[in-house]
């Protein structure tokens, strides 16, 4: 019996000069196309798309304010609020309330950023900080800011005090937890790296554990400026002479509704406007780090 040899042999290559027939599908080929046509496609700017949900909850607003739908004695329509606006800003009793209600946030604030930065620091760099810190503030954090309002009037009185004291512990809290966090976020081999090359703690601290703790402590910075707008509504309903709350206590006594929308609507812009203010810093600061900006 004979076994035929098998045939290892390659098969034959078509020689260059072989002519060669396509006979993929048509439904297999792939074609890239659009890629120009793409790139000329109108586009929104963002500037227009942020303002779109404001501009249309005031559009939405005056409809059925002009309707009817919305009466006046539940709540004004926005020509009435810009017809206060108007009045009140010609007679100089609304930039009054706005210069009394931000010296007010802006000393509580620094008080609070002050006292939460120290405490953050001691916290976040030292483990006896931590052990005598941390714990203190979650147990103080759990306890509502508004709720001692009360006890603020016992110790501090009915004047300025009390106010500034709300607002600095409002601010006090998202600040610290914020710093702390981004401090101990730090990566670990960045700090054995940093002590290779011979960093002290000092050089440690300045070059690599801040920089680490910078985004959390902007994060924490827009969280404290909206919170301290915040205490200061409710601060400035104890027994003030001057600011928004002022004017809103007025308003209530009376049921106008219009400048209590109008107080509202300019405690709501100066908050945006620091929150845009930390938001320009964040991109001046954080070059440096890149970022997930959202998908197109």
């Amino acid at each position: 019996m004979t076994t035929k040899p098998l045939d290892t042999a390659a098969p034959a290559l078509p020689r260059p000069d072989t002519p060669t027939t396509d006979k993929t599908p048509p439904a297999a080929r792939v074609t890239i196309r659009g890629t120009a046509r793409a790139a000329r496609r109108f586009t929104v700017p963002r500037s227009v798309r942020r303002a779109a949900g404001p501009v249309g909850l005031v559009l939405l607003w005056f409809l059925t304010s002009a309707t009817g739908v919305l009466p006046e004695s539940v709540l004004a329509s926005p020509v009435d609020v810009m017809r206060q606006a108007v009045e009140l800003t010609k007679n100089g009793e609304l930039p009054g309330a706005v210069a009394a209600s931000g010296r007010r946030a802006a000393t509580g604030f620094l008080i609070g950023a002050a006292i939460a930065l120290s405490l953050s620091l001691l916290a976040g760099l030292f483990r006896l900080g931590e052990d005598v810190i941390d714990s203190s503030m979650g147990m103080f954090r759990a306890i509502p800011w508004v709720g001692l309002i009360p006890l603020f009037i016992v110790w501090f009185g009915i004047e300025e005090t009390p106010k500034i004291a709300l607002v600095a512990l409002g601010v006090t809290y998202p600040l610290y937890f914020n710093i702390y966090g981004g401090i101990r976020s730090t990566d670990a081999q960045l700090v054995e790296a940093a002590r290779m090359m011979g960093l002290g703690r000092l050089g440690l601290i300045r070059y690599v554990i801040l920089p680490s703790a910078l985004p959390g402590a902007l994060v924490g910075l827009r969280y404290a400026l909206s919170t301290a707008w915040l205490a200061l509504v409710f601060a400035e309903q104890i027994n003030a002479d001057a600011g928004l709350g002022y004017l809103m206590s007025n308003a209530q006594q009376y049921f106008r509704t219009d400048i209590i929308v109008l107080c509202l609507a300019v405690y709501a812009l100066l908050g945006l406007t620091c929150d845009f203010a930390v938001r320009i810093l964040s991109r001046r600061l954080l070059t440096w780090r890149a970022n997930f900006e959202g998908e197109a």
